[in-house]
């Protein structure tokens, strides 16, 4: 069944209001959007989730232009580019929960200090270098930091990730914050025991078949 636009904001909207539930973001801080026909649908700029309504999610097409009365959330470069560079991307979220954010402000790429890294798509997870938000510098920083992965830190400033869909992005989200206060308590003992890069490859191919069925099995 081929999922509405009413559909999508529905979707959307549950997904900033579980984003607070589960800590990622508090009052106005971080943002949305979902891939929709040629553009997006993206979180209003400046307004609480628990303030918004289905409706006031912004429709975006690709260069950038709004429909609607709400203005875009200011990251909404970050969130075009971020489609247009990686096309399985269905689905971003951009936020500032504590454990990626006290990273961020170190400005620390995470290494292979647990096989999870992986997830990510590589061995390490990249903090982009820092830029003032909103602007297309962030954006170039983050798109770079996300070659061949599906999440960064952005330096003084929180975490981005996607996912094929909304569903999959805000568990991402939640996985990689988990991941981030793991780092962050491992490094109050000292510097972590790392997994050697054999041991980070073998990791990676596996998770190439995790999660999915097998040939010929039943769907």
């Amino acid at each position: 069944m081929s999922i509405t636009e009413e559909g999508l904001r529905e979707e959307l909207f549950a997904t900033t209001l579980e984003m607070g539930r589960s800590g990622l973001n508090v009052g106005t801080s971080g943002n949305a959007s979902v891939r929709w026909g040629t553009g997006l649908l993206i979180t209003p700029s400046g307004i609480a989730a628990s303030a918004c309504t289905p409706a006031d999610m912004v429709e975006l097409d690709s260069g950038g232009s709004a429909t609607g009365t709400l203005a875009p959330s200011s990251e909404w470069q970050l969130h075009r580019d971020i489609y247009a560079a990686c096309p399985g991307a269905g689905a971003i979220l951009h936020a500032h929960s504590p454990f990626a954010t006290a990273l961020a402000c170190q400005r620390r790429h995470i290494p292979a200090f647990h096989y999870m890294i992986a997830r990510f798509g590589g061995t390490d997870v990249r903090c982009a270098p820092y830029a003032t938000f909103g602007t297309q510098a962030l954006s170039d920083a983050a798109v770079a930091a996300l070659v061949d992965r599906s999440a960064c830190l952005l330096a003084n400033h929180g975490m981005v990730v996607f996912g094929r869909d909304l569903a999959h992005a805000l568990a991402q989200a939640i996985e990689f914050e988990t991941l981030c206060e793991q780092y962050w308590r491992t490094l109050q003992l000292g510097d972590p025991v790392l997994l050697s890069a054999a041991e980070m490859t073998e990791v990676i191919e596996r998770f190439r078949w995790y999660g999915r069925p097998r040939d010929g099995s039943a769907s």
